[in-house]
């Protein structure tokens, strides 16, 4: 018997309107969104609903939308899907582990709306890039910042899938790589529409306030169900180990591909991704075009 994974999305899947549809058609999601909007201490709902796109592109507010679309969605499936597995893209983990029991989903709203704050801050705006490259090696853009890397530097911020990566780092660096990158054969490398170079070493700042915040205002539980995290792709269940990994993520990459073919090796031969979007549906087809991919992001999804 194969195993199921639930994968929760991350920034860059969120549009004006989410979950509008679950909200009005199911009171456990209403009750998520009360306790975002109580939690923060504003209406976050308010924002989703019927914000400018740039208010809710604002990262502060970005990641707790999507935290509480992917759980209050996640509400409604988890008397009717039994998940072996969570995992979620950068900011989704939160969402995994909060899934998986390992703290409060009011201690996760208030957690990302603050992680938000503390990657805004650690570069001033225009400071840092970020660019998705597609079409080439992983190998050669690993190669290609290290070339580029000096006083200015530019890493591998996310492996998404064969083919795509996204770096990021210093916005000088970010374009020059990106000019040397097309020159050396890959397809594509678009400058991204993002506030903070997220997944990088300029995000160490981040990453002290994360771990400071993380030890101070939460308390994190042993899951009851593991969680594959970001940085090292691997399954966790550990409350100590959780802390870890959600401090380093804030400035290491994503390893996205390689957490889905951990996922494949595990036994895992469907994925549910849940939440905002189908960018990781999209993605997970492209690691491993052998397993059953679901997506509910609408109402209209649910499983009968």
């Amino acid at each position: 018997m194969g195993k199921t994974a639930v994968v929760f999305p991350g920034q860059g899947s969120q549009f004006v309107g989410m979950g509008k549809d679950f909200y009005d058609a199911c009171p456990e999601v209403k009750a998520i969104f009360d306790k975002a909007d109580a939690a923060l201490g504003y209406s976050l709902t308010k924002i989703m609903f019927e914000g400018s796109e740039d208010e809710l592109k604002t990262t502060y507010n970005t990641q707790p939308a999507l935290l509480t679309m992917s759980i209050g969605i996640w509400e409604v499936l988890r008397n009717r899907v039994k998940a072996d597995y969570f995992a979620g893209h950068s900011l989704g983990e939160y969402s995994a582990v909060v899934a998986a029991g390992g703290f409060t989903f009011e201690e996760g709203v208030l957690a990302v709306h603050n992680r938000g704050k503390f990657m805004q801050d650690a570069v001033p705006v225009g400071v840092g890039a970020m660019a998705a490259v597609m079409g080439i090696d992983d190998e050669i853009v690993v190669e290609t910042c290290k070339e580029v890397s000096g006083a200015k530097v530019v890493e591998p911020a996310n492996f998404n899938c064969p083919g795509q990566i996204v770096v990021a780092g210093h916005k000088e660096a970010v374009e020059e790589f990106s000019e040397k990158i097309k020159a050396k054969g890959a397809k594509r490398a678009l400058l991204l529409p993002v506030s903070a170079p997220f997944h990088c070493s300029l995000m160490k700042p981040a990453r002290d306030r994360m771990a400071e915040y993380l030890k101070n205002n939460i308390v994190i539980k042993d899951l009851n169900v593991p969680v594959f995290n970001n940085v090292d792709a691997k399954e966790e269940t550990s409350a100590a180990d959780v802390y870890d990994a959600l401090c380093r993520q804030v400035d290491g990459a994503v390893l996205w591909t390689s957490l889905i073919k951990n996922m494949v090796d595990s036994g895992v031969d469907r994925f549910i991704e849940v939440g905002a979007g189908q960018v990781l549906a999209g993605l997970i087809k492209k690691i491993d075009k052998n397993v059953t991919v679901e997506n509910i992001s609408k109402f209209t999804d649910l499983p009968e």
